[in-house]
């Protein structure tokens, strides 16, 4: 895996000198399969640059299974069925709290309304979650949130792994929704009734912006 080449304002963050050529010797001496796919482990970045970011979601790390992951927190393929199970519990509160959901799992369409899809481990070895939890990927997210939040923006902060990443947002005049996690094992803890998606857009057009359409399909190839 090269450096990326093709993410524009996030090109210049320090993690892609200082720390990324670690990470791929690490991944190059790995012999189980590494998803998503070399092409797809920057894809949220590549599909929200950071002028554009207008909300952030941040994940843990891909779906181990192969097929699924493509590059986005919580996204699938378009063709998995059924949905993971937080993805699942994320589409039942949007229908409580829009009254529709997307029509497939990939989430792409959000990303290229400004939603930063952020997984904080951006690569996994097929069946194992968070098999390289240890590789340094972190310092990634961290510096995205302090360049994402250079302007404000709406971060939703799903569960205490992505809650202790709010040190890395700079002040500002953000909208931060923090609630439990949307997994079986904590979605009934907080998640559920949280309305984060017509939060988000009311937040949004108070500002004079338009709204997401967080139940748009993914139409483009990405």
């Amino acid at each position: 895996m090269a450096a990326p080449a093709d993410l524009g304002g996030w090109a210049d963050l320090p993690f892609f000198t200082q720390d990324l050529p670690r990470i791929q010797r690490a991944l190059a001496n790995d012999p189980r399969d590494i998803l998503p796919p070399k092409d797809q482990i920057f894809a949220a970045l590549r599909l929200t640059p950071p002028e554009q970011t207008r909300v952030v979601i941040l994940g843990q790390d891909p779906y181990p299974t192969p097929g699924h992951a493509h590059g986005l927190a919580f996204s699938v393929e378009p063709d998995v069925r059924p949905l993971p199970r937080s993805l699942s519990n994320i589409y039942k509160e949007m229908q409580d709290d829009l009254g529709a959901t997307p029509p497939t799992g990939d989430l792409r369409g959000w990303a290229r309304q400004g939603v930063l899809l952020l997984n904080t481990v951006l690569t996994v070895p097929a069946g194992d979650a968070n098999g390289h939890k240890a590789l340094g990927w972190q310092e990634l997210a961290h510096q995205v949130l302090a360049r994402a939040s250079q302007h404000p923006t709406a971060f939703i902060l799903w569960g205490k792994q992505a809650q202790a990443l709010e040190i890395h947002i700079e002040t500002g005049d953000h909208l931060i929704l923090k609630t439990a996690h949307p997994s079986p094992l904590s979605a009934r803890r907080g998640f559920f009734g949280s309305r984060p998606f017509s939060t988000v857009n009311t937040w949004l057009r108070a500002r004079g912006a338009p709204g997401i359409d967080w139940t748009v399909t993914a139409k483009e190839p990405a």
